[in-house]
């Protein structure tokens, strides 16, 4: 059975050991359905070998445990710290410990980058490279039940062990093909902690508004601020509190009591009475009391009146040619809108630097210069000088 450790010494002494160490690869078991913040129930690492021997599962819910000297660990720039799809382990450390783990390894990234698709799973990813299949039995159980089953115990040290082999051959694909500093570009944003801190304040940037009128704007920006801070308060779900399409409801009907929500169609149980009734009743006052001049505004979609329909097609053309040699998903590179964009006249998108100017965004450049032409020969799309 894998090694559990329950104590920070324990703890304390296998960091050590991996500190010494070229990466360590690490997962998370966590549960959020009934929380804000996510809670976290195991931690599974691993280092450098072929068997489980240097695999373990740190149990954050034991009596005593401190997680400092695993944090002390991430904060270790000669370890290379490897996670799969990280953003939601990387929240959870933030969250918990107030580091961003560095430097960083993501290998479903990576996997992008080496032309495996967009958001390529692990299980794919173990049967691909390491030639195994998962037993995916223990993937929905309550981690924070304890005793934790055997079968829990080998399914989450698979999370890892599977891992080193994954990152050791993407690694050694991506300096093979010159791609490594198109990794480094996509984990920037990963790694970046502002990512992972919700401002209330901000929180109503994320609503799917279309109204004009900027009090409306201002009512639902005081509305998802207030949800945000009761959810984190709480810690509870924010769609517990208030679902989206109810606090648009509430936004466009400004109730001014709390009578007055009785009349929501929308509008949770919980949120007709007490501290969340209150609460929006408060934050529609506050959106009405916002003055004229100081009135949120909703951004603004970009003008394509000056759409080139034919160009666009060609752009789609040049696109899927420029991904097909580069061995990478289209819509990784630039999506549908974004060459819209682009026919429009606008050259400022994601696709305009970094790895992806050089797969397609030079030659676009070239395409609506003149400077190029396409030509197709069977099922071959060529660029040729205009």
């Amino acid at each position: 059975m894998p090694h559990t450790i329950t104590t920070t010494q324990a703890l304390a002494d296998y960091c050590a050991r991996a500190a010494t160490q070229p990466y360590v690869t690490v997962d998370t078991e966590f549960l959020r359905e009934r929380t804000y913040f996510a809670q976290l129930c195991l931690v599974q690492v691993a280092l450098p070998g072929t068997d489980d021997s240097d695999a373990v599962l740190i149990d954050p819910l034991a009596d005593g445990i401190s997680l400092e000297p695993l944090y002390d660990l991430f904060r270790n720039p000669d370890v290379v710290k490897v996670f799969h799809a990280a953003r939601q382990d990387l929240e959870i450390f933030f969250v918990e410990g107030g580091i961003v783990p560095a430097p960083l390894f993501d290998t479903q990234v990576a996997a992008m980058v080496c032309g495996f698709g967009d958001q390529v799973g692990y299980e794919t990813l173990v049967r691909r490279i390491a030639k195994s299949d998962l037993d995916k039995s223990s993937r929905f159980t309550d981690w924070s039940r304890r005793p934790l089953s055997d079968a829990q115990k080998i399914y989450a040290l698979r999370d890892v062990t599977y891992l080193r082999q994954i990152y050791e051959h993407l690694s050694a694909e991506l300096a093979r093909t010159g791609r490594t500093h198109w990794l480094e570009e996509e984990l920037a944003q990963l790694t970046n902690a502002d990512n992972y801190v919700v401002d209330p304040e901000n929180a109503w940037k994320r609503l799917k508004l279309r109204t004009n009128s900027g009090r409306t704007v201002a009512i639902a920006r005081e509305l998802a601020a207030f949800r945000e801070t009761y959810a984190q308060e709480k810690n509870v779900p924010r769609n517990r509190v208030l679902k989206d399409d109810a606090l648009l409801e509430l936004a466009g009907t400004k109730p001014k009591t709390v009578a007055d929500l009785s009349k929501s169609r929308l509008l949770l149980r919980d949120a007709r009475k007490g501290a969340i009734a209150e609460g929006l009743v408060a934050a529609v006052a506050r959106g009405m009391a916002v003055a004229n001049s100081d009135m949120p505004k909703v951004a603004a979609g970009r003008d394509r009146s000056s759409l080139n329909p034919a160009l666009a097609d060609l752009l789609r053309v040049l696109l899927k040619a420029k991904a097909e040699e580069a061995g990478v998903a289209t819509k990784l590179i630039a999506s549908s809108s974004d060459l819209d964009d682009i026919a429009s006249g606008y050259t400022d998108g994601v696709w305009s630097s970094g790895w992806r100017q050089e797969v397609f965004g030079a030659d676009a450049q070239r395409l609506l210069n003149g400077e190029i032409a396409l030509s197709a020969k069977g099922q071959k799309v060529k660029i040729v000088a205009a």
